[in-house]
C-alpha cells in the first residue's frame, strides 16, 4: 500500500517499514478512511507532525548543539590532517615529509641508493 506521494522540498521518496500490532494498525486504518487519505500518507504526516515538535523541544535543541559542536571540531581536526599531509600553501616540506623523501636505510645500515 505504498504509494508515490511527492512531497514539496522533499526529494526523492525512500519506503521504510515499521513493525506495528494490529491494534495500532486497525486505528491507522481507520483514520485514514475517516480523512479520505491513504495509511501512507497519514503515517507521513504524523511523522511530519512529530519532527516539528520534536524539533521545538528545549532538551532535544541543547542535545543538537552538543552533536553540531563535535560534528565542527571533528570537521576542524580532519580539515587540519588534510592540511599537515598535503601542506596546504606551504612552498617548504615538513620534517616528517623530509624524512619520507630520503632514502631508507638497508639492513645493514648503510642508506639505499635513491629509487629512479
Amino acid at each position: 500500500m505504498s504509494e508515490p506521494i511527492a512531497a514539496a522540498g522533499a526529494g526523492q521518496l525512500r519506503t521504510l517499514a515499521v513493525r506495528i500490532t494490529e491494534d495500532l494498525r486497525a486505528q491507522l486504518d481507520i483514520v485514514a478512511q475517516l480523512t479520505g487519505r491513504s495509511t501512507t500518507e497519514e503515517i507521513r504526516l504524523a511523522l511530519e507532525h512529530w519532527i516539528e515538535k520534536t524539533k521545538a523541544d528545549p532538551v532535544i535543541l541543547k542535545k543538537a548543539e552538543v552533536v553540531r559542536a563535535e560534528i565542527e571540531r571533528k570537521a576542524r581536526t580532519e580539515q587540519a590532517a588534510i592540511a599537515a599531509i598535503f601542506g596546504e600553501g606551504s612552498a617548504k616540506p615538513s620534517k616528517s615529509a623530509e624524512a619520507a623523501a630520503s632514502p631508507a636505510p638497508s639492513r645493514r645500515g648503510k642508506p639505499s641508493p635513491p629509487s629512479e
